[in-house]
């Protein structure tokens, strides 16, 4: 740990001793590892976004600066921070009106479906 992030955070010490490796693993192999299939840039914009609709003032810090490592700007975490209220929103919406998964989904295909058939090049 010391040797990837300079120390061990007061943080990770609170880990109980029976997860604390295991823990650290995972925050390691998915957070920082390089064969991921997401990029650091990526991993960091989806942790701003599931900090700040989770309104957890240790993760949104953590991966906005996380993310100004990767490049991202100031504008852009701020459109991930939108993106996540939205989607937080939406579901809010979804969920108290009890909407019908399985229409849901059937809509969603359809709505994915036309778009795919617009996006497709014309036939001459």
């Amino acid at each position: 740990m010391e040797g990837m992030l300079g120390q061990v955070p007061g943080w990770m010490e609170n880990l109980a001793e029976p997860a604390s490796e295991h823990s650290w693993g995972l925050f390691r192999d998915l957070n920082l590892g390089e064969n991921t299939e997401l990029s650091a840039r990526e991993k960091a914009l989806i942790g701003v976004g599931v900090a700040a609709a989770t309104n957890c003032p240790f993760c949104t810090y953590f991966h906005k600066e996380e993310a100004r490592l990767s490049g991202v700007t100031d504008d852009e975490l701020r459109e991930t921070v939108n993106l996540a209220a939205d989607t937080k929103y939406f579901s809010t919406i979804l969920h108290g009106n009890e909407t019908d998964l399985d229409e849901f989904k059937a809509e969603t295909d359809e709505i994915v479906e036309y778009i795919t058939q617009q996006q497709a090049p014309a036939d001459d």
